[in-house]
Order: C-alpha cells, then sequence, then structure tokens
C-alpha cells in the first residue's frame, strides 16, 4: 500500500508521498513514488504513483524513453496538463494491457505543475486512464491509502492557505495515515511548488529516523489529546430526555 497526496492553493503546490512498497514480518522494501519533468523556466510537471509496482515503474520508464528519444509527444512537448493526463493515462492502459485486465495490474497517478502561460493545476489520473482535477470546494487530490489522511485536508485546506501551511497539513495527514496503517511509511518525500516560478527547488526527504517526523508525531499526538480533553462534556440529561421523548413517540398506539 503507498499514500500519495497533492494541495493545490493560490500560492503554488505540495506534493507529499511515502516510500514504502512491501512491509512484510521479514522485509520492508522502499521505492521513490515521485518523478519530476521539466525545464526551469518553461514548465515543472511532478507525477505521483500508487498501485503495482511494475506497471508504474514501466509508465515512468516509457515517459522517460520518450523524452530521451524525442519523441513528438512527450512531457516536454505536450502544451498542457490536460494533454499530459490523456498522456500518461494511454501509457498506464497500455501497459496494464500487457498483463491482462487483471485489477492486480491496475495503478493511479497524481501530476501537478504548470507550464508557462497556463494555470498550475494537479490532475488524479485513473487506472482507466480518465482522470480529475482538483476543484475550490476540493482543492487536494489523494491516491493509496486516502482515508486516514483525508481528516485533517478537510479540516485546513482551502485555496487562500499558505504553502507552509499547507505542507504542514500535507505531513500531518501522512503521519495520521502511517499512524493507523503500517504499509504506509518513511522515507518521507516533500515537494514544493511555487505558482508561477517555473522552479522547483525544494525537494525534501524524511528518513524513517528523522527527528522531525518524530516531533511532528509526537506533538500531533499531545495537541489531539489536549483538544480532546477540552472538548464540552456531554449534557446526559439533555440526551437523555431527547431519547425519552422519541421512545414516547414511537410507542404511541397507532390511531
Amino acid at each position: 500500500m503507498t499514500y500519495c497526496v497533492a494541495i493545490a492553493v493560490k500560492a503554488g503546490i505540495i506534493f507529499c508521498s511515502d516510500s514504502r512498497t512491501n512491509a512484510g514480518v521479514d522485509q520492508i522494501s522502499t521505492y521513490s513514488k515521485m518523478s519530476h519533468f521539466g525545464r526551469d523556466g518553461e514548465r515543472q510537471i511532478v507525477m505521483l504513483s500508487a498501485g503495482n509496482l511494475a506497471t508504474t515503474q514501466a509508465v515512468i520508464n516509457q515517459i522517460k524513453n520518450d523524452i530521451n528519444e524525442h519523441a513528438k509527444y512527450n512531457l516536454l512537448t505536450i502544451s498542457s496538463l490536460d494533454q499530459a493526463s490523456e498522456y500518461v493515462g494511454k501509457i498506464s492502459v497500455a501497459q496494464q494491457e500487457k498483463y491482462g485486465k487483471d485489477s492486480i495490474y491496475e495503478a493511479s497517478f497524481i501530476i501537478g505543475g504548470q507550464i508557462a502561460g497556463s494555470p498550475h493545476q494537479i490532475m488524479m489520473i485513473y487506472p482507466q486512464g480518465n482522470f480529475i482535477t482538483s476543484s475550490v470546494d476540493t482543492p487536494y487530490l489523494q491516491i493509496g491509502e486516502s482515508k486516514y489522511g483525508k481528516p485533517i485536508l478537510d479540516r485546513i485546506i482551502d485555496p487562500d492557505v499558505e504553502l507552509n501551511t499547507a505542507a504542514l497539513c500535507a505531513l500531518v495527514s501522512m503521519d495520521s495515515t502511517m499512524r493507523s496503517n503500517l504499509t504506509v511509511g518513511p522515507p518521507i518525500e516533500v515537494m514544493v511548488y511555487e505558482t508561477d516560478s517555473q522552479l522547483l527547488n525544494h525537494r525534501y526527504r524524511l528518513e524513517q529516523n528523522s527527528n522531525y517526523l518524530h516531533d511532528l508525531n509526537h506533538a500531533w499526538d499531545e495537541r489531539l489529546k489536549a483538544a480532546f480533553s477540552s472538548l464540552p462534556p456531554i449534557q446526559w440529561a439533555e440526551i437523555s430526555y431527547h431519547d425519552q421523548v422519541n421512545d414516547e413517540f414511537q410507542n404511541q398506539p397507532n390511531n
């Protein structure tokens, strides 16, 4: 299992992914799920991957080969992120069909970034090759083990938050996922893209023994416990009253 999230706000985009590909009793394997393609000053495209490792590797290798062989249509020649999503989707479907249509070969991707003259965007590409983009109401996209890290994103992220806040939110989302699912784990990779910069100078990798990951986990646990302890107490009298009224209503004879 894996977990990847991309957050698009007015100030830019945050990409975050774990690197665990296998978490058995005797073996833990890691592999980067974040790839980057671009030309400084012209375009920057980041891709996150989840699903069958052989499929995702094959897709990334095909994308690199198309660039190296100067194919007419590749991530350095396409004119929009919509076209980039279609391109990656077609490659993914073709790679899956090599091995049959079994779901074990499925893969999902998030691509995002900016091409000069166009707005910055993030897209999620499904195993079937179709794709969606983020929205004002949901300015983030997730692939992999998404349910544990979603609540913090829903509560904090909106298009106006600062990039540092979005990055911290992505890391807390990742921490929550790692806490609940041991198949998601470090190294954690984070990429920060600033709107209209056409540069990707901020890429970070947090290892298993990262002091920051430890401090973040501890601080988040303590803040959650403090918040929980400060919640208003349950008003049992009010609850009992409503329950009693409902019971009396349900027990009335039918006329």
